[in-house]
């Protein structure tokens, strides 16, 4: 009887040491994961200050431009169903 509580202490030791090394290894991947994510924040910063800033009058003017030709797009479909009336079959 008492090896079996020995041999039972033992399993729930190796349990134990098992799952601590585990959750270690899991902590440690973390970590890893967690500075290679806020070095490539940092790049995505820079490209974002550096190359996209820049572009954001360009951007705006284009879609001011397509704002523009979406808004005329009504008028043309309705004279092009008139033409297309229009035409003999």
């Amino acid at each position: 009887m008492t090896l079996l509580i020995v041999l039972s202490v033992l399993l729930v030791a190796v349990v134990v040491l098992v799952l601590a090394g585990a959750l270690i290894a899991v902590r440690q991947r973390l970590e890893s994961i967690s500075e290679n994510l806020a070095a490539l924040a940092g790049a995505l910063e820079g490209v974002e200050s550096e190359h996209l800033r820049p572009l954001e009058g360009a951007v705006t003017a284009i879609n001011a431009q397509f704002d523009i030709i979406l808004g005329a797009l009504p008028g043309i479909a309705r004279k092009a169903a008139v033409v297309a009336e229009r035409r003999p079959a």
